[in-house]
């Protein structure tokens, strides 16, 4: 049964803190930090930077941001890990409204307005909206457009937008503090996927987690292969440690693409040592590739790029999935 946060912790007051997690963001923090003081909510602010130990310049660059804007705090992040740079950014905190913000993020200017607004509406104890990936170079562009279609990433409302009304996750979030802490905050065992696990948690303890496509926050997404590689191969481990630390919490479209590489696979052995017929479900696969590449594709040089940043993107998260161990958390049973 769900209860509302307003009955439970009453109407929050307009006061914000603005969680951000950085780890070698000096590219984009800047541009990030700037978007949160230039908002137009009107009530108190302030932005937290919990920074971990980086190879960039990101620390220093937070530091000079702190100097020239007072709402900016920067404590560090000794493990460099999120979800205990959430939680130390969280502790620090001084309101009631928690809202996380990545450092390869930029908000729009009604943001906080609209999230404490919604917060309020709905009663709920997170609320969240689009993920929009907008690219900075060809590269970044394509991945975009991936990211932002049900044929690169499946059917998540904050991916690809939808109605209004609850939802299992939602992307970054705007937290009722209460809720939060009463839930113990982010895990800090996971690498990835903390966001989801948390909001089951938050949905287990009675709470509402709301989706509103009105909230688009500007995603920056990865820039090379490897990184994208990287990125996905976590998302797909550390999906399947959230599976078995809540049993019943995974479903069909999370299951696609660890089918998708085991299929491949088997048809492609089979293929070799068997008979070539048995190639046919790693053709139909391929030709599926080629074709979404062609839908979410809006020229030549896309079209080009997408087959391959598509098979990155399904084939590293399949793997990650399946090869998970259950040793990244002990008692993930």
């Amino acid at each position: 049964m769900t209860t509302s946060a307003n009955e439970l912790y009453g109407s929050p007051r307009r006061e914000i803190s603005v969680i951000l997690p950085v780890l070698n963001e000096f590219d984009y923090l800047e541009e990030a930090v700037n978007a949160i003081l230039e908002q137009d909510f009107a009530g108190l602010t302030e932005i937290i930077l919990a920074v971990g130990p980086s190879k960039d310049s990101t620390l220093e660059l937070a530091h000079a941001l702190a100097k020239r804007d007072s709402r900016v705090v920067v404590v560090e992040n000794p493990t460099g890990r999120t979800a205990a740079g959430l939680n130390i950014a969280v502790k620090t905190s001084r309101y009631g409204v928690i809202v996380r913000v990545d450092g390869h993020t930029k908000v729009p200017k009604n943001y906080l307005s609209q999230v404490f607004e919604i917060l309020l509406e709905t009663g709920a104890v997170n609320v969240g909206g689009v993920m929009a990936a907008e690219g900075r170079n060809h590269f970044e562009n394509s991945v975009a457009r991936a990211m932002r279609s049900p044929l690169g990433v499946g059917a998540a409302r904050f991916h690809t937008g939808g109605g209004a009304g609850e939802v299992d996750t939602v992307y970054l979030g705007a937290f009722r503090k209460e809720a939060l802490l009463a839930v113990g905050g982010y895990d800090e065992r996971f690498t990835r996927a903390q966001d989801w696990e948390l909001n089951h948690r938050l949905r287990m303890a009675g709470g509402v987690i709301y989706f509103d496509p009105r909230l688009v926050v500007t995603y920056r997404p990865r820039s090379t292969f490897k990184a994208l590689a990287k990125q996905y191969f976590e998302y797909g481990r550390w999906r399947r440690v959230v599976a078995r630390r809540h049993q019943g919490t995974i479903n069909f479209r999370y299951l696609v693409p660890p089918f998708t590489v085991l299929a491949v696979a088997i048809s492609l052995m089979c293929g070799w040592l068997v008979s070539p017929i048995l190639f046919a479900p790693a053709i139909i696969y391929g030709v599926f590739i080629v074709i979404a590449s062609a839908v979410i594709g809006k020229s030549i040089a896309e079209f080009l790029r997408l087959p391959f940043i598509l098979l990155t993107m399904h084939m590293t998260w399949g793997i990650g999935f399946i090869t998970s161990s259950k040793s990244l958390i002990g008692d993930a049973h």
